[in-house]
């Protein structure tokens, strides 16, 4: 019996050992096989390192040695307790983001934004695709490299430059290309550690994103609208002495004496000429601005010279080269720029056919964490004396909440969509064709040589265009109405450029969008811009008398397009086309900036903003 028991006992011990060894095998095998057929995932995190992060700050007064200054922020301090949550921005009135992703349902449906007057200049994010950033160097998006920065328009990257731009690329962007994940770090920062799609398609992501739905997107949203974001300061944390310079600078303004003859200027073309003279030379005297040296290329520092977003890359060329209004001294600024480009940020960020920009949007979130953390200068005003020039269509969501108390100049001026008259800014978008030259082609007919009524040609984006073109076009010989099928044919670029010249009046509708670069390209062309959007806000519009120079139709008089043009008068017209011809050096990029020129004309604006916005504490 006991003979019985030992052999039982061992030929258990025998069968366990090898169950033990075949269970080892097989988690030997999956771990194998794990590693060679699923994606690496390399993590990255936009936070600042909390080794890095200043002291708490406590005192009132501003030492230029930020790196050794307390800080307060709301209830708690910076690192007051190491191993505590810190916010780092100031906690908002809770946003109604509801409404905001309800007001973009229809624009996620497309994800290709107006791409202006070329009818051929879509731009598939699928696809392969160069863009000229200017100083000869060409961003370019290759299907199997990524993206690539190729110096003097070679395809050899041979060059330092090349293979360090590239390397940039390479390691901060494309990573970043794939599923959004974010977690709240121990400091209190929002990280966003994003999956590599190195090993997968944008299709296999986007059916990802697909299948997560409206769950994904509403806890994205959710985070959004957390304790992560400025409150609106009624008076800043502590007085500046750069604040009360600019509230004796509005003092001024207003007190200005009034009067109408101007040697420089056409005193018509202006709400108040005395004031916007006295204001652009304060201007001129007093402000100084500091750029934020942080964030990576290309989203940040690197501007985009060429196409229809264009606007805000000379603007950040011209600005970070500008030496007369910028200081190295951050604490002798009255504002502060963020450089960043919105066309950049989509294309390295944005996952085609995801619908989903949320991660953008976090993306700009953790670089204010960052100038907020190394800075006090956002805390002290609640972001208001921070300002940013963006011109894609989705430059107004990806800063809602997170910068909509900075001066936000945008190209998409649109009242009903969260644009604010009186704060954000309304910057032009133009469509730069040549950067080595922006002003090629500049001008047109006289008055009296323009045979065609009214002009019009380019995509069918949105239902207005629609309508447009199901009233006028082919319909009457006097307005020369195109979709893309009728302009296309026997025609080419410089057609669409001479018919401009050549029309009294150019029709700029909406698309998409309330904005379109028409509206610059026909002031450039010296052809009366002819707006139809409602809800849109004209740039310079607290400047500039744009009855002077356009005319400007409400959507719901499209079938009466023609009748409200034959009804101004030759004289009027005149007028009309006098004004434009008057007010085109306000819209004109120059290589070398000089008075009243569209860069200058965009930095009054900002200016002014925050002349007319100023608390002093």
């Amino acid at each position: 019996m006991e003979c019985c028991i030992v052999q039982f006992q061992r030929l258990c011990q025998s069968r366990s050992g090898r169950l033990v060894s075949v269970m080892a095998l097989m988690l030997s095998v999956l771990l194998v096989f794990q590693a060679f057929t699923l994606p690496s995932k390399r993590i990255y995190s936009t936070q600042y390192p909390s080794s890095k992060l200043p002291t708490a700050f406590e005192g009132g007064s501003l030492s230029k040695d930020f790196s050794t200054q307390s800080q307060r922020v709301g209830k708690p301090s910076l690192l007051s307790n190491s191993h505590g949550p810190v916010n780092f921005l100031q906690l908002s009135k809770k946003p109604d983001l509801e409404s905001s992703v309800s007001e973009i349902d229809g624009e996620l449906q497309n994800d290709d934004s107006d791409d202006g007057n070329w009818l051929d200049d879509d731009e598939n994010l699928d696809a392969e695709f160069s863009n000229d950033l200017g100083n000869e160097t060409i961003l370019k998006k290759d299907l199997d490299n990524g993206f690539l920065f190729i110096a003097d328009g070679n395809s050899k990257e041979n060059s330092h430059l090349a293979v360090e731009k590239t390397r940039i690329l390479d390691d901060e962007l494309m990573s970043m290309r794939g599923v959004l994940s974010v977690n709240s770090s121990k400091n209190g920062i929002l990280s966003v550690p994003i999956t590599s799609v190195t090993e997968e398609t944008e299709a296999d992501v986007a059916t990802l994103l697909n299948q997560q739905g409206k769950q994904e997107l509403s806890h994205n949203e959710s985070l959004l609208s957390s304790e992560s974001f400025p409150t609106q300061l009624n008076r800043p944390r502590w007085s500046s002495a750069h604040d009360r310079q600019i509230l004796a600078a509005k003092k001024e303004i207003e007190n200005v004496h009034i009067s109408e003859n101007d040697r420089q200027l056409f005193a018509p073309l202006y709400r108040n000429i005395s004031k916007f003279k006295r204001s652009y030379k304060l201007m001129e005297k007093t402000l100084k601005i500091y750029i934020y040296q942080e964030g990576e290329k290309p989203i940040f520092h690197q501007p985009l010279l060429k196409g229809i977003y264009a606007a805000e890359g000379w603007f950040m060329k011209l600005m970070e080269s500008n030496k007369h209004y910028l200081v190295k001294d951050p604490s002798q600024a009255h504002l502060f720029y963020m450089p960043f480009s919105s066309r950049l940020l989509q294309l390295a960020l944005y996952v085609p056919g995801s619908h989903n920009r949320t991660n953008m949007r976090l993306h700009l979130q953790n670089y204010l964490h960052m100038i907020a953390a190394k800075y006090p200068f956002w805390n002290r005003t609640g972001g208001t004396d921070h300002f940013l020039a963006a011109c894609h269509d989705w430059a107004l969501y990806e800063t809602k909440n997170i910068m909509d108390h900075s001066i936000r100049a945008l190209c998409v001026a649109d009242l009903s969509i969260g644009f604010e008259l009186g704060r954000d800014v309304s910057l032009p978008e133009t469509n730069v064709r040549s950067p080595k030259n922006p002003l090629k082609d500049l001008g047109g007919r006289p008055w009296n040589r323009r045979p065609t009524l009214a002009f019009f040609a380019g995509k069918v984006h949105g239902s207005f265009r629609s309508l447009l073109l199901k009233y006028w076009e082919n319909k009457d010989p006097d307005m020369k109405i195109f979709g893309p099928s009728t302009f296309r044919v026997g025609r080419s670029k410089m057609t669409y450029i001479q018919y401009m010249k050549s029309s009294k009046y150019c029709i700029c509708p909406r698309g998409y969008d309330v904005n379109s670069p028409r509206l610059v390209e026909s002031i450039f062309f010296e052809c009366v811009p002819v707006i139809i959007a409602d809800n849109y806000v004209p740039p310079f519009f607290e400047i500039l008398n744009w009855e002077k120079f356009s005319v400007i139709v409400p959507e719901k008089d499209l079938p009466r397009l023609k009748e409200i043009l034959l009804s101004i008068t030759e004289s009027e017209y005149r007028e009309l086309q006098m004004g434009v011809k008057k007010v085109q050096r306000h819209f004109l990029w120059c290589t070398k900036p000089v008075k009243y020129d569209l860069f200058h004309m965009i930095l009054h604006s900002i200016w002014l903003n925050r002349v007319y916005n100023i608390k002093v504490r």
